[in-house]
């Protein structure tokens, strides 16, 4: 019977690893989507190039950084160059797998902070750095046995490790590249740089709302006595709370039920509960998705008046909404939940104590500081290095032809020569009194 469920155990974490690691076709549709046409070919490839890299590093070293047992509180040891032994083969597996995809995941949400103006080799060599530098580090401090998880900080599956890890690397590019050609006028005003096609922003998203459920479900690990179901509806209900939050507030602030909005809510509220679903009631979920969605919307317009490019909002999407999922366990986890995960305490409402609620506050603070320090450090030395960013002319051309070679599409782009490209765009620019008209970036 051992055997049985060990097996039943390792199926479900399998699975969940093929869920999470399919969100990165989610996340091709959707960041391609909220771009301009005359990228897309080189959004979708670096995707795949960047997983495939950040895969070699985690197997080389990143693995071992986090759960190696030879290390101490701040960063693990061991378990290089990852080989299970044959008497483990299909839990150590299969773990391995899970864990290299929420790797990808949050690599996947830095770029947001790229998008349509860096280098291709500036991806080549900030995955490598980010794969062994940044995310091991804040990953073993709270599931890797480190200081934050002798704290009690409750991070079921990556509010804090995943989502604001990568937003944090997000912002440090956003901030060295500086903003798109065209993005801001003179005035300081911002201009839409509308994405080509919405209906691939939607799929793109739709497809990571369904990854999602490996995500957050399968971080039980195993089948046990069901409990990956209640994890799925607390999931499934404050992302669907958080689109019709973000609706209302787009609404109210534009009176228009803005498209890009809307998906930015819902997947603002997936952020949100991936900290906290395990830890919280059904209501309580909703809450937090509520809340999620009216702050993706007021994140995105607070950033863009401080002219911060955030090409496909993976700031306000992940990164407030990231530190308000994590902080909500603070406030709503119950006693009884926290008991069954055993981690830490329950929150506010339920324990009358901060005591829970000051170990989120400064979890979130330090791995947040340590994210976006480093990742701006490594940044810099590569910009003085390399260069981060790619020549006016080149992204006016657009980064298909300057950097490949080619287009995404050539029946409409491959006629046009770069003059003809400059002159398209200053003559499409409108613009925009609201939110960034692009979608976040990832799951």
């Amino acid at each position: 019977m051992g055997n049985v469920t060990i097996g039943l155990d390792a199926l479900w974490v399998m699975l969940s690893a093929v869920l999470v690691l399919m969100m990165q076709a989610g996340f091709v549709l959707l960041e391609t989507g909220s771009t301009r046409m005359k990228n897309a070919g080189h959004i979708a490839v670096k995707t795949v190039f960047t997983v495939g890299l950040s895969s070699i590093v985690f197997w080389f070293a990143g693995y071992g950084l986090i759960f190696g047992g030879a290390g101490n509180a701040m960063i693990g040891w061991g378990d290089f160059l990852f080989r299970p032994s044959s008497s483990e083969f299909a839990p150590s597996t299969v773990f391995f797998l899970f864990q290299l995809a929420f790797l990808a995941v949050s690599l996947a949400i830095a770029w947001g902070g790229f998008a349509e103006r860096a280098k291709l080799s500036a991806y080549v060599l900030f995955t490598v750095l980010f794969s062994a530098l940044v995310y091991p580090v804040i990953a073993h401090w709270i599931w890797g046995g480190g200081w934050l998880a002798d704290h009690g900080k409750q991070d079921f599956a990556g509010s804090t490790v995943v989502h604001l890890t990568g937003a944090m690397a997000a912002l440090a590019a956003t901030l060295l590249l500086k903003p798109r050609t065209g993005k801001f006028g003179k005035d300081g005003k911002p201009n839409t740089l509308i994405g080509h096609n919405q209906v691939f922003t939607t799929l793109g998203v739709l497809i990571l709302w369904v990854g999602w459920f490996g995500f957050n479900a399968g971080s039980t690990l195993s089948i046990g006595d069901g409990f990956f179901g209640f994890i799925a509806i607390n999931t499934q209900l404050a992302a669907g709370a958080a689109a019709v939050a973000a609706m209302a507030a787009s609404w109210v602030w534009s009176g228009k039920a803005d498209i890009p909005s809307i998906l930015n809510g819902m997947l603002a509220g997936l952020v949100a509960i991936t900290a906290s679903c395990a830890f919280v009631e059904p209501w309580a979920a909703i809450v937090i998705g509520l809340i999620a969605g009216v702050l993706v919307v007021a994140s995105s317009i607070w950033l863009e008046r401080r002219r911060i490019d955030d090409p496909i909002s993976a700031l306000s999407v992940h990164g407030a909404a990231g530190i308000w999922g994590t902080l909500s366990t603070g406030f709503l986890a119950t006693p009884e939940l926290a008991e069954k995960v055993g981690v830490g305490q329950g929150g506010l409402l339920y324990t009358g104590s901060f005591s829970q609620l000051w170990v989120q506050f400064y979890g979130v603070a330090t791995a947040g500081l340590y994210a976006f320090g480093v990742s701006f450090v490594l940044l810099f030395a590569i910009k003085k290095l390399i260069g981060l960013r790619v020549t006016k002319e080149q992204e006016i051309a657009g980064l298909d032809v300057s950097e490949h070679g080619s287009f995404g599409y050539p029946e409409q782009l491959a006629g046009m020569h770069t003059s003809q490209l400059s002159a398209s765009y200053t003559e499409n620019q409108t613009t925009a009194s609201y939110p960034p008209h692009s979608v976040h970036l990832r799951g």
